[in-house]
């Protein structure tokens, strides 16, 4: 077996069954999970017709670069919603659908990292914020690389400080996976910031892993959070260097079940990605496809979609509770579950310690994917946890 296996933590869920385990909620109401971002509104109409009436595509094998007029649509889409007219993205060369940005970030790091030529050779590292979405670690340990986990803490809104990064770790990294909005804060990237990594990545010739799946849900429908090939571009970096965005219909369009996604961006990089998944063999079906194009073809649902998040206040809370039940988040979960029948995610088990100080201790993440009734129900019983 691979040994690298044996470097891999516990999922997040699997530490939270462990937490959950020998309790019996005190509250005679039904259960409700505030823990795990799988979207609970319905699927998008244009989406399910779509897949009815491509099921006899199912008798052909499908493309692994995906069929063109899928290619089409998403470039499209990204020109349209990123401002990049005066760039388009190229469908032929600078698109690939994936089967949902979870695969496609693990499975970038296995072809993109090189392994040192020499075993005594220390690892190459990659980048990732802390806390963090786990996969992202997954895949370092898994294509023999170290994780370095730079910090996103309230100390700087929730974003990253890519100059803190000391030049000797930066010297050795080959990946950084970014995430904007982020996972589990929502905080933006700005431009500013980016323009660093920019600089940083091109100076120690590092690929950026730029993770956008959450990018199309926001408050204001008149100012959309900007994404990296947006202020690549902006900043005359039409070429998209160095730099690959992952997007997913998952969050965008209720579609979490189809899994389906793409990445986009160096063509160069996406050529030889594309080497390495024909081999992988993770086409994604016919059905799949038209059922893609019609979902990123359409802007109605997901305008809909922002509207219902908008009504139970965003897609996630980062909840400070360092000041309730002794400021351990792991003993507010099992009190908040045994008195409430109500589930939220303890902040560590998305962190790792990171110079003495575990970035998501004290906080937990709170999934508001849920019915809106039920996450007013799911406030009403946390004020009373609060103050009970």
């Amino acid at each position: 077996m691979n040994p690298d296996l044996n470097r891999l933590h516990p999922y997040p869920f699997e530490q939270l069954a462990a937490l959950k385990a020998g309790i019996t909620p005190a509250l005679n109401a039904k259960p409700i999970a505030l823990s795990i971002g799988e979207p609970q509104h319905a699927p998008p109409a244009v989406a399910l017709r779509a897949m009815t009436a491509s099921l006899a595509g199912l008798s052909r094998y499908p493309l692994t670069r995906g069929e063109l007029p899928l290619r089409q649509a998403i470039a499209a889409w990204l020109t349209q919603r990123f401002h990049l007219q005066n760039h388009p993205i190229d469908p032929e060369r600078e698109v690939l659908p994936v089967a949902g940005t979870r695969e496609a970030l693990f499975s970038f790091a296995q072809a993109v990292i090189a392994k040192p030529e020499r075993a005594e050779s220390p690892r190459p590292i990659v980048l990732m914020p802390n806390p963090f979405y786990q996969i992202y670690e997954g895949a370092a340990f898994l294509a023999g690389a170290e994780p370095y986990y730079y910090p996103t803490t309230s100390d700087t809104n929730f974003l990253p400080d890519f100059n803190a990064i000391p030049a000797d770790i930066w010297a050795r990294a080959q990946l950084i996976y970014v995430c904007s909005p982020g996972n589990p804060s929502g905080a933006v990237i700005d431009r500013e910031r980016v323009k660093t990594l920019f600089a940083l990545a091109d100076q120690h010739n590092v690929i950026i892993a730029a993770d956008e799946c959450y990018s199309e849900i926001y408050f204001d429908e008149a100012a959309p959070p900007a994404g990296f090939l947006q202020m690549a571009n902006e900043l005359g970096r039409s070429d998209w260097r160095n730099l690959i965005v992952f997007h997913s219909l998952s969050k965008r369009s209720n579609l979490p079940g189809l899994r389906a996604g793409f990445v986009a961006g160096d063509a160069a990089i996406l050529g030889k990605y594309l080497k390495y998944r024909t081999y992988q063999g993770c086409a994604l079906s016919l059905p799949v496809q038209m059922t893609s194009i019609a979902a990123w073809n359409d802007e109605a649902h997901v305008r809909d979609n922002r509207d219902q998040y908008r009504a139970k206040f965003n897609a996630y809370l980062w909840a400070d509770v360092r000041g309730v039940r002794g400021g351990d988040e792991r003993q507010f979960t099992r009190d908040l579950y045994a008195e409430q029948n109500l589930t939220v995610l303890p902040g560590r088990y998305l962190s790792r310690p990171f110079e003495g100080i575990d970035p998501g201790a004290g906080y937990v993440r709170m999934a508001l994917v849920a019915e809106l009734a039920d996450c007013i129900e799911a406030a009403q019983r946390i004020r009373a946890f609060l103050t009970g």
